[in-house]
């Protein structure tokens, strides 16, 4: 299934991509280079290697890098959505327990995806054409966790459940920089008490 892009992303409706092995051999290979090494740094023939095809193969299936990059940030805001949906739905109905529930789910993920700190951010930060696809495909991604701190503010009793959610977001965002940095530690589990704290304020 697509992931929803509220704001300026849709996949090319004339594009719809084939994914054969090769393709998803590409796909692959991409997002470990993508994510290890910036999606400037790195070249389709280093891509195609890494994936054991020809560039042939990788501009048939994909028609360009942009939309290789696009397919990479896509399909782990997928995986992120599903963990975080899991997670979730595995968690109680109340606002504390969705919190806590949220922020673990961050500080997994960034433990098993390696040190690097948001995928989304790193991207964002590489491609500053504001009507670049990227742009609005990070910025659906963002907007959608703001929405589910905005579910989780709902449940609260605090009296701007507005404000709670902004602030909410702008500690996980915090703590998905800090984690790349590396210069804290425990930065998910300190975000995410500051964030009880702000549900907890009246």
């Amino acid at each position: 299934m697509p992931a929803e892009y509220p704001d300026r992303y849709s996949p090319p409706v004339d594009a719809a991509i084939d994914w054969t092995p090769g393709a998803r051999a590409v796909l692959d290979a991409a997002s470990e280079l993508f994510y290890a090494r910036g999606v400037h740094a790195v070249g389709v023939e280093a891509i195609a290697e890494r994936a054991g095809v020809t560039k042939k193969t990788l501009y048939d299936r994909f028609g360009s890098k942009d939309r290789l990059v696009l397919e990479y940030l896509a399909a782990r805001d997928r995986r992120w959505r599903e963990l975080v949906t899991a997670r979730l739905d595995a968690a109680g109905a109340g606002a504390e327990e969705r919190l806590v529930a949220l922020f673990d789910a961050s500080g997994a993920w960034a433990a098993a995806e390696g040190g690097r700190g948001c995928a989304m951010v790193n991207a964002h930060a590489e491609v500053d054409d504001p009507e670049h696809p990227v742009h609005g495909l990070v910025v659906g991604h963002k907007r959608w966790v703001l929405g589910l701190f905005r579910d989780v503010a709902g449940r609260s009793p605090v009296p701007d459940p507005d404000a709670t959610a902004r602030a909410l977001a702008l500690l996980h965002e915090g703590a998905l920089v800090s984690y790349g940095l590396g210069a804290l530690d425990h930065v998910f589990a300190t975000a995410r008490d500051a964030g009880l704290l702000l549900l907890r304020a009246r």
